[in-house]
């Protein structure tokens, strides 16, 4: 019963099954399911022409050897081997040369179906260690046929209908190596990833990857307020603007208005009281207050309440994202001065240091209302990154990790 199975499955083109061995671990045949270690299906020729690599049939061949290939798994057998006789032919124009076939990959020791299948199971969040394992194949072998598969369909990259982008960095391991990953904002897929975050290195991508027709089509790029990222901008990209991400700004003024003033706030505190009301409020004044659980409206309400700057640089914190709710380029300008104004009042030494900054580069924020994109999606991306690699405990092979990141996000938005 599982021989007429398997030749009813097998489907090898010009192919018929000619015999099926089930052996052991010593390689003895055996009849018990149990015993199985590996599965052999031996393969008769039926069609009688020969074709060379260049395409030229012949109907006589030079010489013929018995091979063997990996096949798909079948049922509860994972290794399967086809044996089947392999042929040289005598080409005028190539010399003697191996047959080529349809269902193996030139130079490989398996079917192109079972590379498929492996390179499917890839592109699920796994580890290259669990896939060779559960395909019982070697990881080096799992690892070329995923790499290969990725560079077949990725390269060269399509830039066809690229508008909008968005750059953001991402951690490629320790001590603050980054890379930049490239995003089509508008159909959501990474479209190149490279090594570093500097202002050449994304200058060398715009120029040698993207290309002068791609680069002067593109309208408008999201980013942070990273020097690097806006001069290799300014300086590759003719017709684009910058808009600034919301997500960064925010981070940014947390970081050096609110956390600033958090801290010389904490310092001027001179009874225990004062200093319990301070302790621990890094968090609660960063958080949306939609966001506040438990105690902690109560305790921000307090803190706002007896402290002026803290008080200030709160609500001037949401009074900024109202810029990126306009539409309408005036009169996100009239709002801006006005936030600009209060600012400035306050006297609140880090926030009129922000604000001063903000003013210079108002442009980036008025883009926004005819370019309403974000790195909202870069940033999903980022954290999927964080799993692929810390699922495969860090990649030696750089430009496989890329390969794989741009595989994962191939035009479809990250779950």
């Amino acid at each position: 019963m599982r021989d007429n199975n398997i030749r009813r499955f097998i489907g090898i083109p010009d192919h018929s099954v000619k015999g099926i061995h089930f052996l052991d671990r010593k390689g003895n045949r055996t009849e018990s399911d149990n015993e199985v270690e590996r599965v052999v299906i031996e393969l008769a020729r039926i069609n009688r022409e020969y074709r060379c690599g260049c395409g030229r049939a012949f109907g006589t061949y030079y010489d013929c050897r018995m091979r063997k290939v990996r096949d798909l798994p079948w049922g509860p057998w994972r290794k399967v081997e086809l044996l089947f006789p392999r042929y040289r032919v005598v080409c005028p124009a190539c010399g003697v040369r191996t047959e080529a076939l349809d269902w193996i990959p030139a130079g490989r020791g398996y079917t192109k179906r079972l590379a498929d299948t492996v390179a499917l199971a890839c592109r699920e969040v796994r580890s290259i260690s669990a896939i060779a394992e559960a395909f019982n194949m070697n990881w080096h072998t799992v690892k070329e046929i995923d790499k290969t598969a990725l560079e077949t369909e990725l390269n060269p990259p399509d830039f066809s209908g690229v508008k909008r982008l968005a750059l953001d960095e991402f951690s490629i391991r320790k001590r603050h190596t980054y890379g930049t990953i490239f995003l089509d904002v508008d159909r959501s897929r990474v479209l190149w990833v490279c090594a570093t975050r500097g202002c050449q290195a994304v200058v060398d991508v715009f120029e040698n990857v993207f290309g002068k027709d791609v680069c002067e089509g593109i309208e408008a790029v999201s980013m942070d307020m990273w020097d690097p990222y806006e001069k290799a901008v300014s300086q590759c990209l003719p017709n684009a603007v910058v808009v600034w991400d919301l997500f960064h700004i925010v981070r940014k003024y947390n970081h050096d208005v609110i956390d600033r003033i958090r801290l010389d706030e904490a310092k001027k505190c001179q009874t225990n009281e004062e200093r319990m009301l301070m302790k621990k409020t890094k968090f609660i004044l960063v958080k949306n207050r939609r966001n506040l659980v438990h105690d902690e409206p109560a305790r921000l309400e307090e803190l706002l309440k007896v402290n002026r700057k803290l008080n200030a640089a709160y609500i001037l914190r949401d009074a900024l994202k109202h810029l990126w709710e306009c539409t309408d380029q005036f009169d996100a300008v009239m709002w801006f001065h006005g936030w600009y104004e209060r600012a400035v009042r306050s006297r609140v030494e880090p926030l009129v240091t922000f604000a001063r900054a903000m003013k210079k580069r108002i442009g980036g924020i008025l883009s926004h209302c005819s370019h309403p994109i974000s790195n909202g999606l870069l940033e999903g991306i980022n954290n999927k990154v964080k799993v692929i690699k810390r699922v495969a405990y860090g990649y030696r092979d750089q430009d496989y990790f890329f390969l794989r990141i741009r595989g994962h996000f191939h035009g479809t938005t990250p779950h």
